[in-house]
């Protein structure tokens, strides 16, 4: 049989964008994250596709579709819409909500906090220990599967832990931690 007419294991695109999660580990996510991803979630249910699919059924409308801009994109969209709606779906129905305000007042690292750390050479670093879908590396927001993460988590205050680099093992030191209190802000 030619393999032109063999069907080869079909790949969901939406499953290779998923950060990878530890090994009978689970999606942890906090509060304003899980909502966050919801919101986008019924957004794009109940106000981009709708919206689009208008575009579409238009554009349909106007005869030849095979040159009509409007329908091309539009479906386009559409693909890509459902795409993340299937995706946010996925990653919702896994989450396991992990409010940190449970650990205000708290002395040790866990999910959810805020670290201030210092590297061998001096540099004050500031991170937020966060879910993998909230993560954002900008605004110094880390997924708590990141090296830094793991090396950070149940450390305590004047802690100095080990991170693994490729360049060798570096040593952090831990000068302060802080989690939201449950009003939603830190200290």
């Amino acid at each position: 049989m030619s393999k032109a007419f063999t069907k080869e294991a079909e790949v969901d695109e939406e499953d290779l964008a998923l950060p990878p999660l530890p090994a009978g580990g689970k999606n942890y996510i906090t509060p304003v994250g899980f909502a966050r991803l919801k919101a986008e979630l019924l957004d794009l249910i109940d106000v981009e596709r709708p919206r689009i699919v208008e575009v579409v059924h238009w554009a349909a409308s106007n005869g030849d579709r095979s040159e009509n801009g409007d329908y091309l994109y539009g479906k386009k969209r559409l693909r890509e819409i459902d795409r993340r709606i299937r995706f946010l779906t996925k990653r919702l129905e896994i989450a396991e909500v992990s409010d940190p305000a449970a650990h205000h007042g708290g002395d040790q690292v866990f999910f959810g906090a805020t670290v201030r750390y210092a590297q061998e050479d001096g540099q004050v670093h500031t991170v937020t220990i966060v879910g993998i879908d909230e993560a954002d590396g900008l605004s110094g927001q880390v997924s708590w599967i990141s090296p830094v993460a793991r090396a950070l988590l149940k450390a305590r205050i004047g802690d100095e832990v080990p991170l693994h680099t490729p360049r060798g093992v570096q040593m952090l030191e831990v000068l302060g931690l802080s989690y939201p209190s449950a009003g939603g802000s830190v200290s």
